[in-house]
């Protein structure tokens, strides 16, 4: 999606994937700087790693995690476009997030991305996890507009929720969903973080229920449609990046 991009606006730009060691991690930082480049997303096992090794924003330090690093200021800057990709994503498809109740289901590096991305949007958080104890530190991160809850809460909290987020990976190796069907309704709209299968059963099953549905390539495309911006400076040509990406996956 990104040379798509560089192709369409004419930039003499390449997307390339560099794989450094843990250890050599501050090395390869500096070295990217050294040769010019324009910038650099960052992914598992790397996002905690690299907070210590930029000037992170506010956004990054609050969640705790950086995947998109930018050589293009006075500064090495690290931000957290996780964020970006959530909130455009309900934005694209009209769905409004301020004063909205929001329900969470993982709270992991994806779960503690929604759950900013929901909160600062000014939506009230529920989060749903498996282990109560990782909802609780997620939500007090987060702030009063989250809370934390087990996953056995789910079909009370869906009751009278808005917005679903599902931030785990299950659907992606399994035909299943982490989501009882029959808590689903059609006053939701559903994002789903899985982008393997794109129509997960999660999906499926909130079709079937009547609810707005937003599969994870759109999430994938809008982290990197906020990078693409940081890097360049230019508009993203959104469309072709996400014919590319499509075209992929």
């Amino acid at each position: 999606m990104h040379e798509a991009a560089y192709a369409e606006l004419g930039l003499d730009a390449r997307y390339v994937t560099f794989e450094p060691s843990r250890a050599d991690l501050a090395t390869a930082i500096r070295g990217a700087e050294a040769l010019g480049v324009a910038g650099l997303n960052v992914t598992i096992p790397f996002k905690q790693d690299v907070l210590s090794l930029v000037d992170a924003d506010d956004l990054a330090t609050r969640i705790g995690a950086v995947n998109t690093i930018d050589f293009s200021g006075e500064a090495v800057t690290g931000h957290n476009t996780d964020v970006a990709g959530v909130r455009r994503s309900f934005s694209y498809h009209d769905v409004p997030l301020a004063g909205q109740d929001a329900v969470v289901v993982g709270a992991g590096g994806a779960g503690r991305a929604g759950a900013f991305a929901l909160a600062d949007a000014g939506s009230n958080v529920d989060i749903a996890n498996r282990t109560v104890e990782t909802a609780e530190a997620v939500a007090a991160d987060v702030g009063p507009a989250a809370s934390p809850h087990s996953l056995d809460d789910l079909p009370g909290l869906l009751d009278d929720a808005d917005v679903l987020v599902n931030a785990t990976s299950v659907g992606m190796e399994e035909d299943r969903s982490p989501v009882p069907a029959d808590a689903l309704h059609g006053e939701l709209a559903v994002l789903d973080a899985v982008y393997s299968p794109l129509r997960t059963k999660l999906l499926r099953d909130a079709d079937a229920a009547g609810a707005t549905t937003i599969d994870g390539a759109w999430m994938l495309l809008f982290q990197g449609v906020a990078a693409f911006e940081l890097w360049t400076g230019h508009d993203a040509p959104v469309p072709s990046m996400n014919e590319a990406l499509r075209d992929r996956l």
